[in-house]
């Protein structure tokens, strides 16, 4: 039983357009429900668009944006249209739009909130969870009963989960960002540098490809804080479009 009194006010926009399951949610539907039309056209420096005569608006997504990024997109600016209506448009750049933008104080890091919980909203998400670990492999799942992207998922996953794990995103040049689930230690944290024995470190310099397999390897590969020699973690990374690698990093063993 699902109590509507306690959905965040995204997700009570979901439940009462009548979304009850992941293939329900039509966000353009929305959207036209509250005078927005959705287009999608090429853009010149933003993934997304605003644009706004008060009572009228019209999104415009970056065509050339994987589906799952779109998707995300779309729930940003519908979050901008609904909550921040008083300004006559946004710009809204790639940096600026994802999940892992979450926890800033801006208008920005409040649209992603929302757009999280209009493309993965926790009525639907965590019923959907239950009795699942917390790898790629899950997220890419999640990410495809959703039609969402796989980093927005394994961030929801790590946000909703009740084990300690983390998802990091790594470059060549060195960790992007990090998300953390409520229960992971305040004083862990994933590694500036990729370490050269990991599937992450082939996926930023090698170009690899392929999904990891999810593998145990040492705490201290992965970690830096108090004891994490004495550590073992299961991670499963792959390779983001932008030539990244995203990495879910889950504590096996707690310190002794």
């Amino acid at each position: 039983m699902i109590d509507v009194a306690s959905l965040s006010p995204a997700e009570k926009l979901l439940w009462d357009h009548g979304f009850r399951k992941p293939e329900h949610i039509d966000l353009e539907g929305v959207a036209l429900s509250r005078g927005a039309t959705v287009i999608y056209r090429s853009l010149d420096g933003c993934a997304a668009r605003l644009l706004t005569d008060g009572d009228k608006a019209v999104i415009s997504i970056e065509a050339n944006d994987n589906p799952g990024r779109q998707r995300f997109s779309l729930g940003h600016e519908l979050a901008h249209w609904i909550n921040d209506a008083q300004r006559a448009s946004f710009n809204c750049s790639s940096d600026s739009i994802g999940p892992q933008n979450a926890e800033a104080l801006s208008v920005e890091a409040s649209a992603n909130v929302y757009a999280s919980q209009l493309v993965l909203p926790d009525y639907m998400v965590t019923p959907w969870l239950e009795g699942r670990k917390m790898t790629l492999s899950v997220a890419a799942e999640l990410a495809d009963a959703f039609n969402a992207s796989v980093t927005a998922s394994a961030i929801k996953m790590a946000k909703r989960s009740t084990a300690p794990v983390c998802v990091a995103c790594h470059e060549m040049r060195g960790r992007r960002w990090f998300v953390r689930s409520k229960s992971w230690p305040f004083d862990l944290y994933p590694v500036s540098q990729l370490n050269h024995n990991t599937a992450a470190f082939d996926i930023a310099f090698k170009a690899t490809n392929r999904m990891s397999t999810p593998k145990k390897e040492q705490g201290d590969w992965w970690l830096t804080g108090p004891d994490v020699w004495r550590m073992q973690v299961e991670t499963q990374s792959m390779r983001l479009p932008d030539g990244s690698a995203l990495t879910t990093i889950a504590l096996c063993t707690s310190r002794r």
